[in-house]
């Protein structure tokens, strides 16, 4: 499977420009797609599951025309809208055999057959016969996840799946979403949350302002921050002056001030050594130059 994006553009009638001039490859496997709030990785998506239409450019899908072959292309979708809903008045079991029948399942055997073996996967078998109004958080986003799996696709969209959720659930669910990754599938996983994309992806994108900022592994954002992370020892006096200098990754107090996690170039006059960078860190780095950039512009 093979999804290419080439001069991207989305512009809305109000004029805002949500994507601008995007180039990008999307091959087999788990794919994370972040960046802020307002970046246009919801916009992105909602081009790639054909709900939406680009106002330029072109997609497509295993040389089918996002455009031109819709049908074709749904075909292959699974989708998780970041603002997924169901029929209240439905049991969980009720609501997945209905997601089934969308899906172009027919036959009522292979849809409970296939309904039941969802359940089981997303650990919902047990709330069959729950309300889904009813179900927890974690359990109504795996419910989610399961409406997009059902009709076993080999493109598996996802629009901020674990916000809200408890750390347990995230685990669980970034844990459900590679095991489904090792098939001939692609799953691109949209966040603005970078612990989902360090422990799943492969392969990512770096959305801002509408623009590809980033393309490339995760390790290689990683590898451009080096030597530009610093854990500084500061008295109370410098913890103030830091905050307002660098962006701080994390701030933890000793007996005699701070220990603080921040990154830049340099730290001219406080006390500190490189450590060696995550991607979150990578990610604040690469997100504050870029805004150093068009300030200076």
């Amino acid at each position: 499977m093979k999804i290419t994006i080439d001069q991207l553009s989305k512009i809305y009638p109000n004029g805002n420009r949500a994507l601008n001039d995007v180039h990008l490859e999307i091959e087999n496997g788990m794919f994370g797609l972040l960046g802020p709030n307002g970046a246009g990785k919801s916009s992105l998506m909602r081009i790639l599951v054909t709900l939406m239409k680009p106002s330029h450019g072109k997609v497509t899908v295993n040389g089918y025309d996002l455009v031109k072959n819709r049908k074709e292309i749904r075909k292959m979708l699974g989708y998780l809208p970041q603002d997924f809903r169901f029929f209240s008045q439905l049991t969980t079991h009720e609501f997945l055999d209905y997601a089934a029948r969308l899906a172009g399942m027919k036959s009522g055997r292979e849809r409970a057959s296939a309904v039941d073996k969802m359940l089981e996967e997303v650990g919902l078998f047990e709330a069959r016969d729950r309300q889904a109004n009813r179900l927890s958080g974690g359990m109504k986003r795996r419910l989610g996840i399961a409406q997009a799996l059902i009709n076993s696709p080999k493109i598996i969209i996802v629009d901020e799946p674990t916000t809200g959720l408890d750390p347990e659930e995230r685990i669980r669910f970034r844990n459900l979403l590679s095991t489904i990754s090792t098939n001939d599938v692609i799953i691109i996983l949209s966040t603005h949350i970078v612990g989902d994309i360090s422990s799943t992806c492969k392969n990512m994108a770096l959305l801002n302002r509408g623009e590809l900022a980033y393309s490339g592994s995760p390790d290689d954002l990683v590898e451009q921050c080096v030597g530009k992370v610093w854990l500084i020892h500061a008295t109370e006096s410098e913890y103030q002056e830091i905050n307002e200098k660098y962006p701080v990754i994390s701030n933890v107090p000793t007996s005699d001030g701070w220990e603080i996690q921040v990154v830049a170039d340099e730290i001219n006059g406080y006390s500190g050594q490189n450590i060696d960078p995550n991607l979150e860190h990578a990610y604040v780095y690469f997100m504050e130059s870029q805004l150093n950039q068009w300030t200076a512009i």
